[in-house]
């Protein structure tokens, strides 16, 4: 076998028809089209392989915070080559994973102290949806049963059969509705299009009011409250009014349900603060990060929770209370120290 896959005049436009299945995307209706192909990138600029520039938008799916080929993340990934690539986290540590969950922890909202790894967004949301459930099981009264979530109306939480089951986009989730398992779902808090029989002001109330009615009738059986802080993206860029977030945790405060915070989005300055839940003074049980948290240079998840939740998980082996969940790369090197040299941006500039 050749290596023709590396030639420089290989076809790749006939390969990609040939050999690729892009992700959202229609493949039919792909082959008609000329999409860019991308080869090449410079600061905010993206350029495909006949030359073109194109301003990158998007930030490459909302993770590229810094721009492309910024010379101190570039750097710091060269000089973690010089060590090690990669090495597990099953049974071994790393310097740069530790590095990064001191630093994570140390400008995380009060209160979160424990790191988890994993690998995308929906993967740190998936970690915290079984940290929650596993943590009332250990927790709660025998025969209390937990297994419920409560999460808001158009969320967007991952593609992973747990967090398409907290997830409200029809489009993206109707075909596996066989296969999820059963949430309770309140109305988004935005008032673009507020339903007959309402003003703005009686909707938004309402929306309030429903977070308290459906926590006060199902808490019970709810392991936690899931929500994307202040602004919901994938749903239209839906951003909350004001307390809304701040509602949320005094209700799971009072009737003792968790809150899971994916800033996968919404964390690492997208709001004007480091984290969206610093905006009113928030401290979530458990706190997502994705897409930014490498600065777009590597894939890389981190669920942050607190020491309550993570002494839940503590004893003998045969007591069956460990968390028996981990990815391959959990923790990748070459992604931590590219996630130590973004936070060291934001401080920096």
């Amino acid at each position: 076998m050749t290596s023709d896959f590396l030639a420089p005049d290989a076809p790749l436009r006939d390969w990609d028809n040939e050999c690729l299945w892009h992700p959202f995307t229609p493949m039919s209706a792909w082959i008609k089209e000329q999409a860019p192909i991308i080869t090449g990138s410079d600061g905010f600029f993206l350029q495909d392989n006949e030359g073109r520039r194109y301003l990158d938008g998007i930030s490459s799916l909302w993770c590229s915070v810094h721009g492309h080929r910024v010379p101190e993340i570039d750097e710091a990934i060269r000089r973690q080559l010089d060590h090690v690539a990669h090495s597990t986290l099953l049974g071994l540590a790393s310097e740069p994973s530790i590095r990064l969950a001191r630093a994570l922890i140390d400008r995380a909202p009060a209160g979160l102290s424990r790191v988890f790894y994993s690998d995308s967004g929906a993967t740190t949301v998936e970690v915290a949806l079984k940290m929650a459930y596993q943590y009332h099981r250990q927790k709660s009264a025998v025969g209390e049963d937990r297994s419920m979530f409560l999460c808001i109306g158009n969320a967007y939480h991952g593609d992973t059969l747990g967090t398409v089951s907290v997830g409200g986009i029809d489009l993206f989730h109707r075909c596996y509705k066989h296969l999820l398992f059963r949430t309770l779902t309140v109305p988004s808090p935005v008032a673009l299009r507020v339903p007959a029989g309402h003003s703005r002001e009686s909707w938004l109330q309402h929306c309030f009011d429903e977070v308290e009615r459906q926590l006060r009738e199902n808490h019970q059986h709810t392991a936690a409250v899931v929500m994307e802080p202040l602004v919901q993206g994938a749903a239209g860029i839906l951003v909350h009014p004001p307390g809304y977030l701040r509602h949320v945790r005094q209700l799971c405060d009072q009737y003792n349900v968790l809150l899971i915070a994916d800033e996968v989005a919404t964390g690492f300055g997208r709001t004007g603060t480091l984290f969206a839940c610093e905006q009113e003074q928030v401290q979530p049980d458990f706190l997502c990060l994705a897409k930014g948290i490498s600065g777009g240079y590597l894939p890389l998840g981190a669920t942050l929770t607190t020491e309550r939740v993570y002494a839940a998980f503590l004893g003998d082996p045969w007591q069956g209370r460990t968390f028996y969940h981990g990815h391959t790369y959990t923790g990748n090197a070459l992604a931590c120290a590219a996630g130590l040299a973004s936070l060291k941006l934001f401080e920096d500039r």
